[in-house]
């Protein structure tokens, strides 16, 4: 499965899901704009390695989610370096968690301008190269919790709910038109933003790290393994290519059979 030739814009690609997904889509061929927030000299070796290894262009954008200007300015970047934005995968986001009466509005604020109105701020933005071109693949990365409820994560889950039906009236909009829009529902994935979940529960409940880890795959997730960022990957490529042209509008957990009980 080749996507040489293609170009990708990955947000919040610089840890975690992202930087898993931007280095399968690099490793099948495509030219990349990375995004995220960190240490300028490891986002320059991140983005010096990409090509390194897989023979392909990569930029850094360092376009804060929350502003649709910086949003259409990433956009802009990857059409005049690579020509086209063929493939756009939302993938930033951040995560509070607090009971509702209790959740403050600053972070109720953060949480949906950068993991539900950054998702439409990218869209919007590369919809028009997409359908000029007649080709384009929106990929949300929603969450488990954009199809399920928990306690304590009010924003997150609204906000990843949200993603989800935008990317069915997404899908909707472009049928027929070459482009596809989907939700990729991870369940738990060890990234650095499950790590603070899994040291909030060791705090709270006075138990090993290992023991939080284990209680929080368990309560979950029947598998009782972490999926993998590569995992996901693997899933957007797929999702990016030509034998995915008719699939548009799904939302596919990948969560270890959270979403089957």
């Amino acid at each position: 499965m080749s996507l040489k030739g293609l170009s990708a814009v990955v947000t919040g690609s610089t840890s975690g899901i992202g930087q898993g997904i931007a280095d399968v889509l690099a490793s099948k061929g495509a030219n990349l704009v990375i995004n995220g927030f960190g240490d300028a000299a490891a986002i320059e070796a991140q983005r010096a390695d990409l090509e390194a290894r897989y023979g392909v262009k990569a930029v850094y954008s360092g376009a804060d989610i929350s502003r649709p200007d910086e949003v259409k300015g990433m956009i802009d970047l990857c059409v005049s370096s690579f020509g086209a934005v063929d493939i756009l995968v939302n993938n930033a986001g951040i995560q509070y968690t607090e009971s509702v009466e209790d959740f403050p509005l600053e972070r109720w604020n953060a949480i949906i301008a950068i993991n539900l109105s950054g998702v439409f701020f990218g869209a919007q933005a590369a919809l028009p190269h997409m359908k000029k071109k007649g080709f384009g693949r929106i990929i949300n990365i929603g969450s488990v919790h954009g199809l399920v409820g928990s306690t304590r994560k009010v924003a997150y889950i609204a906000a990843k709910h949200g993603v989800v039906g935008m990317s069915k009236v997404i899908a909707l909009e472009t049928a027929g038109s070459g482009v596809t829009c989907n939700t990729i529902c991870p369940g738990w994935v060890h990234t650095p933003l499950v790590q603070k979940q899994i040291e909030t529960i060791a705090a709270n409940e006075k138990i090993s790290i290992e023991a939080a880890t284990e209680k929080l795959l368990i309560e979950k997730q029947p598998s009782k393994q972490f999926a993998t960022p590569e995992q996901v990957g693997e899933l957007a490529a797929f999702l990016s290519s030509e034998a995915a042209g008719q699939i548009t509008g799904i939302a596919i957990p990948v969560d270890g059979g959270w979403t089957a009980q």
